[in-house]
């Protein structure tokens, strides 16, 4: 864990001057010349947050909803698979009955087709108690049926990432099983919609990838992060051996 704090610690410090840099009023040749930027609290003294439920589908690891629609969105569960709004929130049904259930660690919405949803399963949460699955789901009429993918070994996944401009190119970061060392670790990559899989980065049989990212723009550059963690009966250990940041610029062929 001392290896991650140091390592967070230094990636804040050197991105801090670009964030500085970049803030709103700010430029790199008059950064000293500008006023700060003043904002009136009163604008934001009417928000506050509401619980949405829904009250059975237990707590949450992932949330996603779709661009261009205010009102459409869906969560993983830890235990009752993929949940659905059609109304901001207001109201929620069960969308994964009777095709999948248990936990989900990752939904995932096409930003170029909605209707074209994948479901990674697992949760991500690693506590005191987590809970496994298995492998990936996809639905092609926005959550109306599903159908299974594969990457049944993976267990538990961390994160989904959909190409912008490309329903069927779909990035998948599998934690593996948290109890035992295995190879299903790693970055997936599919170009046919998850009809095949190709394991694109892989850390070590202890350490799972859990998040994935793309360059705002620019879907060539992709971010991974990997995970050494363990989750056994009577213990819990994170961080070690893999736990590391990495990146792509040629669409994951090489980190």
């Amino acid at each position: 864990m001392k290896k991650n704090h140091a390592f967070a610690y230094a990636l804040g410090a050197l991105l801090l001057p670009a964030l500085l840099l970049a803030a709103p009023g700010t430029s790199a040749r008059h950064h000293e010349e500008q006023a700060p930027v003043t904002y009136d609290d009163g604008l934001y003294d009417a928000m506050a947050y509401r619980l949405v439920g829904p009250y059975r589908g237990g707590r949450s690891g992932t949330v996603t909803g779709v661009p261009g629609d205010r009102d459409t969105y869906y969560f993983g569960s830890s235990g009752s698979g993929v949940w659905k709004s059609d109304d901001g929130g207001s109201k929620w049904r069960n969308v994964s009955d009777g095709y999948f259930g248990g936990s989900v660690g990752s939904v995932a919405v096409s930003e170029s087709d909605p209707n074209v949803i994948y479901a990674g399963l697992g949760e991500k949460t690693v506590r005191g108690n987590v809970s496994s699955n298995f492998g990936v789901w996809k639905s092609t009429d926005a959550g109306k049926t599903w159908t299974f993918i594969g990457l049944e070994d993976t267990r538990h996944i961390g994160r989904i990432r959909v190409h912008p401009g490309n329903p069927d190119i779909v990035y998948v970061a599998a934690m593996g099983d948290l109890w035992q060392p295995g190879e299903a670790r790693g970055v997936y990559k599919s170009v046919d919609g998850g009809a095949t899989w190709e394991k694109v980065l892989y850390a070590n049989e202890d350490a799972g990838a859990v998040d994935l990212v793309f360059e705002p723009g620019n879907p060539r550059i992709i971010y991974a992060s990997t995970w050494n963690v363990r989750r056994t009966p009577h213990s819990f250990s994170s961080g070690g051996p893999g736990s590391d940041l990495w990146k792509s610029t040629d669409s994951g062929a090489t980190w």
